[in-house]
C-alpha cells in the first residue's frame, strides 16, 4: 500500500490541480461551473461549488477567475478556446461535465487537438488535458451516463486515462497536465467518493502502464475505472469456487500497456474483459482481439467479455444496475470458462 493519508479521488484530483497550478503559471482550469458562477468576486470566494462534482473546491479562493474561469454553456466553445490556449503557451485544464456532452464539441478534440502536432511536422504541440465524467450507476439516464472512452481511444493523436483509485488519479492528472500531448482524463462518477493512501506531494503514474490489481494462476480479469473494483470482487468471490484470478487494472487506454496484459494472460491461459461501455468497437473487443493475436498459443479457452448491452442506459435504478456489470456476471463468465 502507498505511504500517505486516506483522501477520496475528488480529494485527489483538487490536490493535483492545486499543486500543477502552484508550480507552473501557465496552467489554468475552465469549464462549466468550475468556480460556481460566472462573476463570481471576492466576497463569493467561500461559495465557489467547485464544479458540478466539487473536485476544485478551494481552486477559485487561491487563484482567483484569471485562472479559474467559469464559461459559458458553449462546450464547442471553450473547449476550442482551450485548444487555441494550449498551442499559444498555456497548459489548460478544461472540464468537460459528462462525456455525453462530447456530441457538440467532438470537432476541436479529434480534428484539431489530436492532430495539430502530426500537421504541423512537430512544430506545434498541445499541453491540453480534457476532464470528463463517466460512466452509470448514479441515477442520471441515458445522456448523462455513457463510458465513451472509447471513443477518444479510437482518435490518434489522443492519450486517454482512467484511474480506478485516488492515488492513481493524483499520479496521472499530474502526468497529463506535464504531458505535451492532448490527454482525455475519465473520471468514474462513483469513484469520486472512493478514498485510497494518497501522498502529500507531487508524483506522476506514468501514462501508458497498467497495474497487476491482484495476482492470481488461473484466468485475468481485466479492467478500467469502475470495472476494476468489479473484478476484485468477482475474484474474491471466485475464492469460495477454488478459482485464484489475476486482475489487470489498464489506467491508460490509449497508449494501452499490451505487455503487461499478455503477460498476465501467458501466465494464466484465461481471460475475461470487463467494460461498462457498449459492446460493439468499445475496450472489451479491442483488448480481446489483441490477446486473440498475441497469445493464442496460451489460451485454454475463449476469451470472454462482459459489457454493458447495446442499449441506453435506463432511469430506472433497477434496469440501470442490471445494465451495469456486476461481480455476479464476472463470475459466472469465469465458472462457464473454466
Amino acid at each position: 500500500m502507498t505511504s500517505g493519508r486516506v483522501i477520496s479521488m475528488r480529494e485527489a484530483i483538487a490536490e493535483a490541480l492545486r499543486l500543477e497550478m502552484r508550480r507552473d503559471p501557465a496552467v489554468i482550469l475552465l469549464g462549466e461551473d468550475v468556480a460556481g458562477g460566472a462573476g463570481r468576486d471576492a466576497e463569493g470566494l467561500s461559495e465557489a461549488w467547485g464544479g458540478a462534482f466539487a473536485e476544485y473546491k478551494g481552486l477559485y479562493a487561491e487563484f482567483g477567475a484569471d485562472r479559474v474561469l467559469d464559461t459559458p454553456i458553449s462546450e464547442m466553445g471553450y473547449l476550442g478556446a482551450a485548444v487555441g490556449a494550449a498551442i499559444t503557451g498555456l497548459r489548460p485544464v478544461a472540464e468537460l461535465m459528462f462525456v455525453d456532452f462530447i456530441g457538440v464539441c467532438l470537432d476541436p478534440i479529434m480534428n484539431q487537438a489530436a492532430f495539430a502536432h502530426y500537421m504541423s511536422g512537430g512544430r506545434v504541440n498541445v499541453p491540453l488535458t480534457m476532464i470528463t465524467h463517466i460512466g452509470a450507476g448514479v441515477g442520471m439516464a441515458a445522456q448523462h451516463s455513457k463510458m465513451l472512452y472509447s471513443l477518444f481511444a479510437h482518435i490518434p493523436g489522443l492519450k486517454v486515462v482512467a484511474p480506478s483509485t485516488a492515488y492513481h488519479a493524483k499520479g496521472l492528472l499530474t502526468a497529463a497536465i506535464r504531458d505535451d500531448d492532448p490527454v482525455i482524463f475519465c473520471v468514474h462518477k462513483l469513484l469520486l467518493g472512493q478514498s485510497a493512501h494518497v501522498p502529500e506531494e507531487a508524483y506522476e503514474f506514468p501514462i501508458g502502464r497498467a497495474r497487476i490489481a491482484r495476482e492470481g494462476r488461473d484466468v485475468t480479469l481485466v479492467g478500467a475505472a469502475l470495472t476494476t473494483s468489479v473484478c476484485l470482487q468477482a475474484a474474491k468471490a471466485l475464492e469460495a469456487d477454488g478459482v485464484d484470478a489475476e486482475v489487470v487494472d489498464l489506467l491508460s487506454l490509449a497508449p494501452l500497456d499490451e505487455e503487461t496484459v499478455l503477460a498476465s494472460v501467458r501466465r494464466t491461459g484465461r481471460a475475461v474483459i470487463v467494460d461498462e461501455g457498449f459492446p460493439r468497437c468499445g475496450l472489451a473487443v479491442d483488448v480481446a482481439a489483441l490477446i486473440a493475436e498475441h497469445a493464442f498459443d496460451h489460451l485454454d479457452g475463449p476469451v470472454k467479455t462482459v459489457t454493458a448491452p447495446p442499449a441506453p442506459v435506463p432511469f430506472s435504478r433497477p434496469l440501470e444496475l442490471a445494465f451495469m456489470p456486476s461481480p455476479d456476471r464476472v463470475r459466472a463468465a469465469v465458472l462457464e470458462l473454466m
